[in-house]
């Protein structure tokens, strides 16, 4: 791919991320341009610009919390075939009889998110914005996949579920030497879980972290990725989580 710049953060708003004609031939092929920036935090406007591919953060300008969605230039995807389960994950296992549990309330995840990760993205505002999702289109769903010991959460994520595919938003684990590879272990069981389920892929985000590629995924330029993500979340949702209260999932025999 040839070098890219970001040349001004321009203003997304809502009538743009739902116009198919100009992401198509302006937005999607403009390799300049990957953040976009909007003062719309509305479950509405969140659900149109994810469908449309971009994955959203905050930052401030000037005092004022913004939205940045980001259509990426590239993509980490992990297809559930090439998922791989280190030797330390699979010694984990082994030992500890680690659960995988799935909810629709990420409450207790993103509070652990704040706690461990100062200052992230994962503002106030944006939770309750996400919060205001539930319920408001039938193939958008915000989950949570966490693993608890003794009671408390030592690995978790949340993200969303758009028609067959899965896309990671934020996470954490406890950084005890105890839960060495804990974090791991979570994306593991996830990914076991996802297999299960029917997903098609599931979308990591941005690919420069490499524990995504050592998990397996890989790297998938926009164009690409739009071509797959197209494909996987048109039409209603097959891939639901429709459990109304927690449920837990154990590791497949490795």
């Amino acid at each position: 791919m040839k070098d890219t710049i970001q040349l001004g953060i321009h203003h997304l708003p809502y009538h743009a991320v739902c116009d198919q004609t100009l992401l198509r031939q302006k937005i999607y092929p403009d390799m300049y341009k990957n953040y976009y920036w909007s003062d719309d935090f509305s479950a509405k406007y969140y659900i149109a610009q994810a469908k449309a591919g971009f994955i959203a953060v905050t930052d401030f300008f000037e005092e004022k919390e913004l939205l940045l969605p980001e259509i990426q230039f590239s993509y980490a995807l992990l297809d559930f075939k090439d998922l791989h389960i280190s030797k330390k994950v699979q010694k984990l296992f082994r030992q500890k009889p680690l659960k995988l549990h799935i909810s629709q309330n990420p409450d207790a995840v993103v509070q652990a998110i704040s706690k461990i990760h100062k200052n992230n993205w994962l503002s106030p505002r944006y939770f309750r914005m996400l919060k205001q999702t539930r319920g408001a289109d039938d193939n958008f769903q915000l989950i949570s996949a966490y693993i608890e010991e003794e009671g408390k959460l030592v690995a978790g994520e949340t993200g969303y579920i758009i028609g067959k595919t899965y896309t990671s938003l934020s996470g954490c684990s406890r950084r005890e030497k105890r839960y060495n590879h804990y974090g791991t272990a979570q994306l593991v069981l996830l990914g076991q879980y996802l297999q299960r389920k029917g997903f098609a892929f599931w979308n990591l985000g941005q690919p420069y972290m490499d524990y995504k590629l050592a998990l397996g995924a890989k790297i998938y330029e926009r164009s690409s990725f739009l071509e797959r993500w197209f494909e996987a979340t048109k039409g209603p949702s097959s891939c639901t989580i429709h459990e109304a209260s927690t449920s837990s999932f154990v590791p497949e025999k490795t």
